[in-house]
């Protein structure tokens, strides 16, 4: 078997950028880079243009072709002046460009193969300072800058390297998992990649690393490492607990058998939909699937509002006795859906409802007079010290339900639920995988998991 040694400076070879590849950004960068001091210069803008994120630290990955400017505007013009003048510099530097949307307006394009971002900004003094969150990147670039060698930035990449492996990099509210600045850090914080690993394979959530020991402020989260940069920020706060669990799961899984294959993300063939239909169907439970029309929104404001929608959902389904066994929501840009597993999909044309204890009177004659004249309920009778009925349900079939307007009456995200008014398909049992033609991947992941 390799040593961890062996398998860290073989995928070390293969993912730094060799001689070639940085020459090549590097002159995109600076032709971008003069394109967009030009613009400032013509408009008479007092501003600068920095290039921050990996590309600009040395820790982007062989391959990865991402340029990221951003325009330094003076902070006496207002918002609405940053973002129009940032977009007209944007377009004049990126003739095909086309405008994108965060916390304001960007614009994206290519330039020599390469895809670039143009993002106006604040050019503040502190990263306490900031107007924006993108205010707070320079100074990101800056810190990792002072504390970065070459054996440091091999490492920061052979970690995120590690990270795309697991399926767990990318700071985006979709995969909720680490961001390049994380990593980074955490990587600086242990002084390199193998402390790291065999640090995190021990790590009992929640965890709090503080690289510069300056936080004031204290966080929920799983992870909390405090930005060097910002004492009242968690740079972790869009990780996941599960996220964070997969990458214990795997450190300890390669510090085990230290091989290649868990830093390359896993190439697996999505089944058919006749194959899992069948695996549906061997587990005995009732699938079904809520079918809509995706909002036409970004995707980190879709998937927080998916995940808030089906636990909303879930939550209905199951105060109405239709226990789930594992839920799902994915997505594209024309479809969404919801896919729940139930233990059941009937229930009895009853439900038992217990009433306070008869020694609490004025409660318990209150229950007994609400039901004592209601001829369609059973009871009320004594069971232990309680007045009980048994009491029709007014749905009796998960169908029923998730074709009802009770469906919109719970915890939704805004636009899911415009959505859902609009109209949605129910899809039951095998035809469940018929989505397979469009969501092969989703669904092959949900019939046959993995870490």
């Amino acid at each position: 078997m390799p040593s961890l040694d062996n398998v860290l400076d073989t995928v070390a070879d293969r993912v730094t950028p060799d001689s070639d590849e940085r020459a090549r950004l590097a002159d995109a960068a600076a032709t971008l880079t003069d394109r967009a001091e030009a613009a400032l210069a013509d408009r008479e803008i007092d501003g600068d243009v920095l290039q921050v994120g990996s590309t600009a630290r040395g820790t982007w990955l062989a391959g990865d072709r991402d340029i990221d400017l951003f325009v330094r505007f003076p902070t006496d013009y207002d918002r609405a002046e940053l973002e129009r003048l940032g977009l007209a510099i944007g377009h004049e530097v990126l003739p095909d460009g086309h405008e994108e949307y965060a916390e304001h307006p960007y614009v994206t394009g290519t330039h020599e193969g390469f895809a670039v971002d143009l993002v106006p900004c604040y050019a503040v003094e502190r990263a306490t300072e900031i107007r924006s969150a993108v205010d707070r990147t320079p100074f990101h670039t800056q810190y990792i800058d002072s504390h970065l060698d070459d054996d440091l930035a091999r490492d920061i990449r052979l970690f995120k390297r590690f990270l795309k492996g697991i399926g767990a990099y990318g700071s985006d509210l979709r995969t909720e998992g680490f961001s390049g600045y994380l990593a980074e850090l955490l990587v600086l914080e242990y002084d390199g990649v193998d402390a790291l690993l065999r640090a995190a394979a021990d790590w009992q959530p929640p965890v709090t690393l503080d690289p510069k020991a300056h936080g004031t402020e204290s966080f929920d989260d799983p992870l909390t490492v405090v930005d060097p940069t910002d004492p009242e920020r968690n740079v972790a706060a869009v990780l996941s607990a599960a996220n964070l669990a997969r990458l214990q799961h795997y450190t300890r899984d390669l510090l085990a058998d230290p091989r290649e294959a868990v830093f390359d993300p896993a190439d697996r063939r999505g089944l058919d939909s006749d194959e899992i239909a069948t695996e549906l169907d061997s587990r005995g439970t009732t699938a079904v699937a809520i079918v809509f029309e995706t909002p036409d929104i970004v995707d980190d404001q879709l998937y927080p509002q998916l995940r808030k929608s089906l636990s909303g959902i879930e939550s209905g389904l199951e105060s109405h006795g239709f226990d789930a066994v594992r839920s799902a929501t994915f997505a594209d840009d024309e479809r969404a859906v919801f896919l729940f597993e139930l233990t059941t999909a009937t229930t009895p044309a009853v439900e038992r409802h217990a009433g306070p204890p008869v020694g609490v009177r004025e409660h318990a004659e209150g229950f007994f007079e609400t039901y004592a004249t209601d001829e369609a309920v059973y009871g009320p009778f004594i069971e232990g010290d309680r007045y009980v009925v048994e009491r029709p349900r007014e749905i009796t079939t998960a169908e029923a339900y998730l074709d009802s307007d009770r469906l919109l009456e719970v915890g939704l995200g805004a636009r899911i639920e415009t959505a859902l008014e609009a109209g949605y398909d129910l899809r039951w049992g095998k035809a469940v995988a018929t989505l397979a033609d469009r969501f092969g991947t989703e669904l092959t992941e949900y019939v046959d998991p993995e870490p």
